[in-house]
């Protein structure tokens, strides 16, 4: 299955998902041409354990739809240098190191610090992983801190293990500030943002405990200017927040409604006017207008697959580096859509793409070089 390897160009531009297989847990790599189209290129095994089709709580729906409930299950290091997954069947996290031809190539796997892993975080050479943990094995949620070495190799930052804002908050997602000075956790059954202090040493202070405007507080995302987006699973609604230096958050606009079930995931433009949600239940993605004060709009709508076709439900969201192109994985069919972006912030759809190494239901994880 690796045989297209060497027809792809230096740093090649790439889509990767991620399997969660209950056996042995691996990445799919897909090349991204420069209309957007992908084309398969292989399977590479991250020598962990996903959970397959079980969910990590049972306060989700048991449905092999989004079984890891977060956001950021796959995640890439800024630079595009390392790819990190989480192997929550074993409760432990992989790193890669990307070749110049895009493929992931495996360098270390270690114990997450917890139990069922289920979202990373990276700035710089530090990374943050999410535990869910395991309420009835007295496993508490938690985050925890590795260093990563030049060559991806992952070291625990002792003293790193931090309890949320309850024993069983379920983390949804793990997500660096853009200045790497903190560290905010979405909580998807506590309802609360969860913000640490990060320390010189890695280590982190806190939480200091936000309250979600709405509920199921889910996907989160920042811009560049420190404006944190946060996507309600339970609202059907996105909401925008400024951060303070002492970590508390303030709502700029609170759980705008964009009419369809389950606003799950979320990404930006790359010039950050527009963002995008997936409304996985609805099989939609909602386009949302951003003010340059963080004031949040709704504008549109599409259909993750096209209308008449077997509709795919949109999980984790991706958008290209040179900001052209949209990409969602639909969790009930282990396709990818691919869509054009437009100038006014309008999806135009490209192609559902699909690969037989990827499991019906289960899959999770997307990230895009």
């Amino acid at each position: 299955m690796q045989s297209m390897n060497n027809y792809f160009r230096a740093r090649a531009s790439m889509v990767y998902m991620m399997t969660n297989n209950e056996v042995m847990n691996s990445i799919i790599a897909f090349h991204m041409d420069t209309n957007g189209m992908l084309t398969f290129v292989g399977s590479y095994p991250t020598y962990g354990r996903g959970t397959g089709i079980k969910e990590v709580s049972t306060e989700t729906a048991n449905d092999g739809i989004d079984p890891l409930a977060s956001q950021g299950s796959l995640t890439l290091s800024r630079d595009g240098r390392f790819l990190f997954a989480v192997n929550a069947g074993s409760h432990s996290i992989s790193s890669f190191i990307i070749a110049d031809n895009g493929v992931p190539v495996f360098v270390d796997v270690k114990p997450s610090g917890g139990a069922q892993p289920n979202s990373i975080g990276v700035y710089g050479n530090l990374l943050y992983v999410s535990n869910v943990g395991y309420a009835a094995n007295n496993f508490a949620s938690n985050i925890t801190g590795f260093h990563i070495d030049d060559k991806g190799n992952l070291t625990p930052i002792p003293g790193s293990t931090h309890a949320l804002s309850t024993f069983n908050a379920q983390p949804a997602q793990v997500l660096f500030t853009p200045d790497g000075s903190k560290i905010v956790v979405s909580e998807l059954t506590s309802n609360h943002l969860s913000v640490f202090h990060v320390n010189k040493n890695g280590t982190v202070t806190g939480p200091i405990v936000n309250n979600s405007y709405g509920k199921g507080p889910l996907g989160a995302y920042f811009l560049s200017s420190g404006i944190l987006l946060v996507t309600e699973a339970v609202s059907n609604a996105l909401s925008s927040y400024s951060l303070s230096n002492d970590g508390t958050l303030h709502v700029i606009s609170g759980s705008v409604p964009n009419g369809y079930k389950t606003a799950c995931w979320v990404i930006t433009t790359k010039d950050e006017r527009f963002a995008y949600t997936t409304n996985t239940l609805s099989g939609t993605i909602s386009t949302y207008q951003i003010a340059p004060n963080g004031a949040l709009s709704v504008v549109r709508h599409i259909t993750s697959t096209p209308p008449g076709t077997a509709p795919g439900l949109p999980m984790d969201v991706g958008v290209s580096k040179d900001g052209r192109h949209f990409y969602t994985l639909n969790g009930n069919q282990a396709t990818v859509s691919v869509f054009n972006i437009q100038s006014d912030g309008s999806l135009v759809r490209l192609q559902v793409v699909a690969s037989s190494n990827v499991p019906y239901f289960g899959s999770q994880g997307l990230a895009v070089l």
